[in-house]
């Protein structure tokens, strides 16, 4: 059985709490529909948001890099960062402007990421990170190299302490301007994939795989 991620004081949702999800199979939806997670971490007193690609594998995240990369260095360090994932479904338009919003779903983690060394997890890892990106793709690219495995960091963060945030449904006008003649409503929002462009230097008789003129978002 999976365990819920903890509820904590930094992650329990405040603001809005009917919004709030700390449900390990709403997490996990979230942050596997995602592509990109933003990387939070204290450098010299400093804070840094980088947006980096991941993968969620069971109850862990994994991000990957240089080894020469300020965001891998600090956050392997032993040091406690947060990582967020945010997908945006619609605008929300209110006849106010105050009461304009949008509607999305967020996860935050927080916890203190381990290095990977052992390859066969860091393999694992970079499968992982490959079929997050494009299922299906693993088993077409060549073989990854020790060099390859070597020259790259990967990092692992559990899925420990963690939160979901969503907002759905229309504008929460007041009872006064839901009588104004403004129009008011959702602009639905969606991440969509348009035709696969091929690389200038392929071969013209080679076919577009089924993993890629498949692909959906």
């Amino acid at each position: 059985m999976k365990s819920q991620p903890a509820v904590t004081p930094r992650t329990r949702v405040r603001r809005h709490p009917e919004r709030a999800s700390y449900d390990r199979a709403v997490v996990n939806r979230v942050l596997d529909e995602g592509l990109i997670c933003h990387l939070g971490f204290v450098v010299d007193g400093v804070p840094w948001v980088v947006p980096t690609m991941y993968a969620r594998a069971g109850e862990v995240l994994y991000v990957h890099g240089s080894p020469a990369s300020r965001m891998l260095q600090a956050a392997g360090s032993g040091a406690e960062i947060c990582v967020t994932v945010t997908l945006l479904d619609g605008l929300v338009l209110a006849r106010s402007a105050f009461n304009h919003s949008m509607n999305y779903r967020s996860v935050m983690l927080v916890g203190r990421p381990e290095p990977v060394t052992e390859i066969q997890e860091k393999m694992a890892a970079f499968q992982a990170l490959v079929e997050h990106v494009v299922r299906g793709r693993w088993e077409h690219v060549r073989a990854t190299t020790a060099k390859e495995l070597k020259a790259t960091t990967v990092l692992r963060l559990a899925i420990g302490e963690a939160s979901c945030k969503l907002r759905e449904g229309g504008p929460g006008d007041t009872r006064e301007d839901a009588q104004l003649p403004i129009w008011a409503g959702v602009i639905p929002l969606q991440l969509a994939a348009g035709p696969a462009i091929p690389a200038p230097d392929l071969p013209p008789q080679l076919a577009l795989p089924a993993h890629v003129l498949g692909y959906r978002r």
